[in-house]
This record gives structure tokens, sequence and C-alpha cells, in this order.
């Protein structure tokens, strides 16, 4: 797709180069409809996308850079939030009294609660979304430190190589404990370690072991099979780990059990076998009855998690929480990224993180009037920095409660971890020298976590200590852009602290 602008014809989808696939085209100069190279020769080696298919099939679907990276859309969206900027305010104070000894930066309140039976205290108005991947520990770590609440993302037992499986059912996954011990560790009240459940994570009985062994009480209900939307299908590497994944509860594609399959098998012309996760069917009275099935069991919080499907998708998933008395969604909307998205799915399809908020704004505010109780309502899809949390907060009216920020805060604990192993063997990075040559004095918001728990602190992972500062970092910003707009809790914010700067975004101030 493309459109004109000044003329010219633009595109905003990326060409058949990559980060995720590590696709190249060979010339600079690119078909913006296909993406191709507008000169396509017989002797090009194959270096984009279409050269990777050729070679790799149905394997070139999906990002062939996962493991030890983060993937996130290329797709130069046409609206977003930078077509805001952000209002500010000379005269009064909304909040307090507008005393300049009293109305000041520093007694913005960033704090928040929500629940129905089980309150949750937020320190900030952010959450850190569903990961279980590269510095997972000290994500979570870092979570609990700056007083929010963060999810555990779903297959987690895929990571387990300890897991026992019994019949189908998950008997031990010693996991997960280290997984919850990340967090309440150093839990001091605020926030709450959120275990999200894909279908297959339910059928194998994730949900019930960690109810009843592992000390979690809140989970995570997924209407998107993956990150988004659906996750990849994954090759195996053989027939017996098509036998093996099969046997542990796993979709398998084609059966290796099939008359036909062990007939090809016995010819030594075995077809490629692959998993894939099952898409969820929930309906109102499916998940009505799980919901209560494990409130038995002691899930005293429950979440929802949902992309921007189709609009009437929506308003039902948010119809479903108001019945089932659910505590928080989380929208993520496309621009955003961190899970194994397939490519093109991760730039093509669903809402915008923005547009996705427009139509939750819009459902939620027809609700209201009609007098049904809201859960506390969360985006996440691309957030970064202090002035998209703070336009996100404005645009959502007084419905958006917090706003999620998941590839930044692990783009923090990976970093904060490296700087700090750099400066311990005595390489301290060029960039942060200037500040000094240990841990403590680089680390500046060290001393914060000091004055919460005691010298303890010092021995504290700067993996964690990064995500703690990185979200410290956020709250101060928003408490900038409130205190200039005169406003002192967050719960003034509104559209009227919104600038829109192109017509794009003065439509959807309506």
């Amino acid at each position: 797709m493309g459109v004109f602008i000044g003329g010219i014809m633009m595109s905003f989808s990326p060409s058949l180069s990559s980060g995720f696939t590590a696709a190249r085209n060979r010339s600079k100069f690119i078909s913006p409809q296909s993406g191709m190279c507008s000169l396509c020769t017989e002797e090009c080696a194959g270096t984009c996308e279409i050269a990777q298919a050729a070679v790799l099939g149905k394997l070139s679907v999906y990002p062939t850079t996962t493991g030890s990276n983060q993937i996130a859309s290329e797709k130069d969206y046409p609206v977003d939030f930078s077509h805001f900027n952000i209002n500010g305010r000379a005269f009064g104070a909304v909040g307090l009294d507008p005393d300049c000894g009293d109305a000041e930066i520093f007694k913005v309140n960033l704090a928040s609660e929500y629940g129905y039976d089980y309150k949750i205290n937020l320190e900030l108005p952010i959450v850190l979304p569903a990961l279980v991947k590269m510095n997972w520990m000290d994500y979570f770590a870092g979570a609990a430190m700056s007083g929010v609440t963060c999810m555990v993302g779903e297959d987690a037992r895929n990571k387990d190589s300890r897991l026992e499986i019994e019949k189908g059912k998950i008997t031990s996954f010693p996991m997960l404990k280290e997984i919850h011990d990340s967090f309440y560790k150093y839990y001091r009240g605020f926030g709450q370690m959120v275990l999200q459940c894909n279908v297959d994570d339910h059928l194998m009985g994730v949900p019930e072991i960690a109810l009843d062994k592992y000390g979690f009480e809140a989970l995570e209900f997924k209407f998107g099979q993956g990150a988004k939307g659906t996750q990849p299908v994954n090759r195996l590497k053989d027939y017996d780990e098509a036998v093996r994944k099969v046997e542990c509860g796993s979709l398998v594609m084609p059966d290796p059990f099939d008359p036909e399959i062990l007939a090809l098998r016995e010819k030594g012309c075995c077809p490629n076998f692959y998993t894939y996760g099952r898409l969820p069917m929930w309906t109102e009275e499916s998940m009505a009855k799980r919901i209560s099935e494990l409130r038995a069991m002691g899930m005293r919080n429950v979440y929802f998690k949902m992309a921007g499907f189709d609009l009437p998708d929506i308003e039902r998933v948010i119809n479903m929480a108001i019945e089932n008395r659910v505590d928080m969604i989380t929208f993520d909307g496309a621009g955003g990224g961190s899970g194994y998205s397939p490519s093109k799915m991760m730039n093509e399809w669903s809402l915008p993180t923005i547009l996705l908020e427009k139509v939750v704004v819009d459902i939620c505010s027809k609700l209201e009037k009609q007098g049904k109780i809201l859960p506390a309502m969360v985006m996440t899809g691309g957030f970064a920095s202090e002035d998209q949390l703070f336009k996100s907060l404005a645009f959502g009216d007084g419905f958006i409660d917090g706003i999620g920020v998941c590839r930044a805060s692990m783009a923090a604990a990976m970093t904060g971890k490296k700087v700090g192993d750099d400066i311990k063997a005595g390489n301290t990075p060029e960039l942060f020298k200037k500040f000094g040559n240990t841990v403590n004095e680089v680390f500046h918001d060290l001393a914060d976590l000091r004055a919460i728990y005691g010298k303890e602190a010092d021995s504290f992972s700067t993996g964690a200590v990064g995500v703690f500062s990185y979200l410290n970092k956020l709250g101060c910003g928003l408490r900038h852009f409130a205190a200039l707009n005169r406003k002192f809790d967050l719960k003034y914010l509104d559209r009227s602290d919104l600038i829109p700067l192109t017509y794009y975004a003065s439509d959807l101030m309506d």
C-alpha cells in the first residue's frame, strides 16, 4: 500500500530487507509497492527475503534472528503519538492548592490502585508486559523494585529443561519457582507478578500447578495465540522430536502416527514436521467457567491480554472482563514487539497502538454511560519514553490507567547488566567514564534503592538496577509534563493536554 505525499509515492511498509530477517535489498532503488529492488537480475547472489524464501521455504515466514535478540515492527505507520505535542499551562493548579510552595514537580502523584476484591497498588502508571526470555530475572526484579506489575510470558514451560510431564499434565515446573522468586524477593507491597497462559498452558495444567505449588495468585488470559495474534510454526528436527512433542501434548503437523507418514518414514521420505500453539476458542461461557474454576483454586486477580483485533471482538472482550470482574486488560497495539512474532504479522497486522487506544476509549466511554464498572485499562505497543507515556495517558481521557513498557524495559535489563559487568571488569564504557569507574559512581539511582532496601542494594544485579533506573526516569519525566500542565495527579490528564500537529491527529481527537 502507498500514498502520494507531495506528489511522491510513499510506502508505509518496509522493503524486503529487515533487521529481524537479516535480509538486504541489493539495490538502493526499491519498488514501493512490492518492496523488491526495481531491477532484479539473474546473477544476484541472493540477499533479500525472496532469496531467503527460495532456500528456506516456510521457515522464512518467521524471524531468523530470534533467541538473544528482541524483535519489533519496522513499519512506518502514518499516524502515531509523535503527531501530538504536549500542552502547557501558566496559571493555577489541579489536585493541589495553587501555592508555589506546595504545587511543585515532586508533588505530582504517580501512584494508583486497581482491582476488584484484591487491590493492587502501583507506584508508577506502568506495567511490564509478558516476557520470559533473555535477562528475564532482572526484568522481573526491576519491576518489583520499581513497584509495578509484571507479566510472565506464555509458554514458559518450554524454557524449563527440568519440566516433568505425566499423561499430558505438568507435575513439576522448577523454573516457575525461580520466576516467582525473582520478583517477590524484592517485593515491597506494590505491583504483582502475573502468569500469562495460552491454550497449551491451560491444557497442560500450568495455571493449576502455578497456583497450587509455586505461589502465584494472578493469571493473564490471552485472546491472541501469541505475541500479538499468532506465533510461528516451528520446524522440528526430525521424526523422533515430532513424536516427543505429541507425547507432551503439542500440536504437530503432520501427525507422526498417521499411517501415511509411517509408510513414508519406512521409505526414508518423511516430510518436515512442525509444531504450532493452539488458537484460543474462548466463549463467554467457557471463560466464565474457567475463571470460576481457578478462583476456587486460589486465583485472586484476573488479567486479560488483547491485541488490535476486529472492533466487535475488542468490545466483546471488554464486556467479558466486566462480567467476570477482571482486574486489568492490557491492549497491545501494532508497532511494538519483543515476542517471536512472524515478520509480516508484526509489520502488517492489527490496529496500531494509537488507533487501538481510540477504539478502546470510545467503547469504554459508551459502557460507562450504561453504568458498567470498567477494569483497569493498559495500553502497550511501542512505548519507550516519557513523552509517549504522557500522550497515551492524556489521549486515554481518563480511561487508560497505565502503559505497558516491554522491549525498552528489557533493553534496560540487558544494558544495565552489560555495563555493570564491564565496570566490574575494569572496562568502564567510554560514555560513562566521566561519572566514575565504579558501579556506585556510575549507577546514579542506586542511592534511591539504598533508601528503600538499605545497604543490601549494593549487591543487587546491575540489570535490575538498570530497569529501576529506567522506570525512575520515565516517572520523573511524567512528573515534568504533568506539572507543566498544572496537573498534580495523573487522574486529571485528558485530551486537552495534547496539541494535534496533523490532520490525522486532529481527526483522532473527536
